[in-house]
């Protein structure tokens, strides 16, 4: 079975992150280009952008969940998303961008990641992509929806720790092509996730992937 949706989809609530200093980042994105690495990102209190211009995962599913955290002064947060779930993933021309705002003496200051795009894709295994929003052309084959999140078997199991209710709505499929990709994310989490061509910078001012 295929199907595919054209246009603007928006889910309720893909993937990498503002860590606490300029030389961690570096390290982590260092270690991300060089080979496959266990990865958990998220920007506590924040959102952060994500594009591609291809994604295709093999062993799909998508259930709603919550996300807890921090604001920037400490606050606790929670917010609702829809966790979409990959075996494997790999994912061309990826752009990743992270606004911090309000720093003392400077104001703003914008991470962008780029990677992917030198003719070898990312690549991820056992991929969790917190999203809040996402607009893009996707095709489903071999789709189930409205099965119970616990009975979701074509993708990863329900990620550890998570809050998520095990009878709440979810879909699956057996692969998901998603084109013109734009969302946003509160969280990613990988078993491996490398970064081909690994291109990042730091600027001050907001600059994001879109």
């Amino acid at each position: 079975m295929e199907s595919q949706v054209r246009g603007g989809t928006r889910w309720k609530r893909f993937a990498v992150v503002m860590v606490p200093s300029v030389a961690a980042t570096a390290a982590i994105g260092v270690a991300l280009a060089q080979g496959a690495l266990a990865a958990s990102f998220s920007v506590s209190g924040q959102s952060f952008k994500v594009t591609a211009d291809k994604l295709e995962g093999k062993g799909f599913a998508q259930y709603g969940a919550i996300d807890s955290g921090y604001t920037l002064d400490g606050k606790k947060t929670a917010h609702p998303v829809a966790v979409s779930s990959f075996e494997s993933a790999d994912i061309t021309k990826m752009c990743q961008s992270v606004v911090t705002p309000n720093i003392p003496l400077i104001g703003s200051v914008s991470l962008v990641l780029r990677a992917g795009g030198n003719g070898t894709p990312v690549h991820a295994d056992n991929l969790y992509i917190d999203v809040e929003d996402l607009e893009a052309d996707a095709t489903f084959k071999g789709i189930d929806i409205g099965v119970a999140a616990k009975d979701a078997a074509k993708g990863p199991d329900i990620k550890q720790g998570e809050t998520v209710n095990p009878y709440g709505f979810a879909q699956q499929a057996d692969s998901a092509t998603l084109t013109k990709v734009k969302q946003t994310a509160w969280a990613t989490t990988a078993g491996t996730f490398k970064l081909s061509g690994l291109k990042m910078s730091l600027s001050t001012g907001v600059k994001e992937c879109y």
